[in-house]
């Protein structure tokens, strides 16, 4: 059991001086992430119009703020600011009230295991990868809290939708990152990342790339963005568990959620596969480089190749979504863990080369 007692730091600001316990610097730590979190989202926002522009051959936002565009998110969240919040009369309004802080505060939990540099994380726990799969599958019950609190029959599908898709590609994910954990012979992210080596996930040949790629589709299906965003599908359902909220709501719900859950995945895969904060290839010289830039490089590109394929596959239909999962995913994903464990076991370097 962890230790209760808290270690003093002490702390020169200039004429400053003062001690800092470990609560202390894990608060600062944590305003961190409240704070970059948001940014992040609108970062992220801005990012997807101009890439969306450019892969449809349009302009996306050029006149907010000057050049290119660069103030367009942050003006549209601050329109949202000033929209009326709506409640609908029929509606469960704590609960109404309650879902979108359900849906988002996991997704900001989230980073706070993930590591952006050796020493950059805010608690690099026993059993990280455990954290970020448990917290993950949190913001499920605030899509069910939403669609049921609306008293709308299309925010319930939606939402229905989402609690189904969840289920099943919840274990794809979970089998996929239990290999990992297996080939690294640690459940904490940091030791993942300092487990893994050149070429990432091209190790084990074969293994890795398609661990990899089984994990994508699962993380893709599961933050509902297409090919697999039935539950928000605006053909047929509007926008899904979200179709009664306004403002703010609506923003931290639907959209900040599904901008920081595609950073938080970004940074995640990145972690998991791709050697994390790890130059990206063994050559002396790129060791200079801080952690941190290469951590932020990966992740911007795991950003594009999610956004690339948000908009240029067609959505699934439901049976389409369901079978994928339970007739490929999760038969390949439990087939994938004993491939793992046998090459734990009887492979001649049974883990990523150190």
């Amino acid at each position: 059991m962890a230790s209760l007692v808290l270690a003093a730091t002490e702390i020169r600001l200039g004429p400053i001086n003062f001690v800092a316990t470990d609560w202390w610097i894990f608060g600062l730590k944590l305003m961190i992430i409240l704070t970059v979190v948001p940014i992040g989202a609108l970062v992220g926002g801005y990012a997807l119009h101009k890439e969306l522009g450019h892969l449809q051959h349009r302009l996306g936002p050029m006149y907010a703020g000057g050049f290119h565009g660069w103030a367009q998110t942050l003006a549209d969240g601050l329109k949202f600011i000033y929209k009326e919040d709506i409640i609908p009369a029929r509606a469960d309004k704590p609960v109404f009230t309650l879902a979108p802080a359900v849906i988002f505060v996991p997704i900001v939990l989230l980073f706070l295991v993930i590591p952006v540099d050796r020493t950059w994380i805010v608690e690099d726990l026993d059993v990280g990868v455990f954290y970020l799969l448990a917290v993950g599958s949190v913001g499920v019950i605030g899509v069910l809290m939403a669609g049921w609190s609306s008293s709308n029959k299309y925010a319930l599908i939606g939402a229905l939708r989402s609690a189904a898709q969840l289920i099943a590609y919840e274990l794809p994910i979970v089998l996929t990152a239990a290999s990992v954990a297996m080939l690294a012979g640690t459940l904490s992210v940091v030791g993942i990342v300092e487990a893994q080596d050149w070429p990432f996930i091209l190790w084990p040949p074969g293994l890795g790339l398609l661990l990899f790629m089984i994990f994508m589709v699962g993380a893709i299906a599961e933050m509902a963005i297409p090919p697999f965003d039935m539950p928000v599908a605006e053909s047929e359902i509007i926008t899904g568990p979200f179709t009664e909220y306004t403002g703010m709501r609506f923003i931290f719900g639907f959209f900040f959620a599904e901008m920081a859950h595609i950073v938080a995945f970004s940074g995640i895969a990145t972690t998991l596969f791709l050697g994390g904060y790890k130059p990206i290839v063994p050559w002396p010289p790129l060791d200079v480089i801080p952690g941190i830039v290469w951590f932020m490089a990966k992740l911007v590109l795991m950003f594009f190749v999610l956004i690339w394929i948000r908009f240029t596959f067609p959505r699934l239909r439901e049976d389409q979504l369901q079978g994928l999962a339970w007739k490929f995913l999760i038969p390949v994903s439990l087939l994938l863990i004993l491939v793992t464990g046998a090459w734990v076991l009887y492979a001649p370097e049974a883990i990523w080369p150190r």
